[in-house]
């Protein structure tokens, strides 16, 4: 296929992206780090309408069972590729925001 009609057809498709409600679940942390990972998966075509109010209740949550009374997300988000197609780049990412347990 040429590379030039890929190039639009992809471009196309992106206008074409899908709103997606999502709430991030625990994915990882550490309870010694005082730690708590939130995360959720993103498809090529997905535009996420994410719950970030319920993540950190559910962190908060966790971090309330480690005996920490509060907490607060670090800035910025990690991005991770899960599936790559040589097409299209990264079609599934996970998306995780890391929370910390305070007092």
């Amino acid at each position: 296929m040429n590379k030039s009609v890929l190039l639009l057809s992809i471009l196309f498709l992106a206008g074409c992206a899908t709103e997606v409600a999502k709430t991030p679940v625990a994915t990882g942390g550490s309870r010694a780090d005082a730690s708590v990972e939130m995360s959720f998966d993103r498809g090529l075509f997905e535009a996420p309408v994410v719950d970030w109010t319920a993540a950190e209740q559910s962190a908060l949550k966790r971090c309330r069972a480690w005996g920490y009374g509060n907490v607060s997300a670090f800035e910025g988000l990690r991005t991770q590729c899960q599936q790559y197609d040589p097409n299209f780049g990264c079609v599934l990412e996970t998306i995780t925001r890391t929370y910390q347990c305070t007092n």
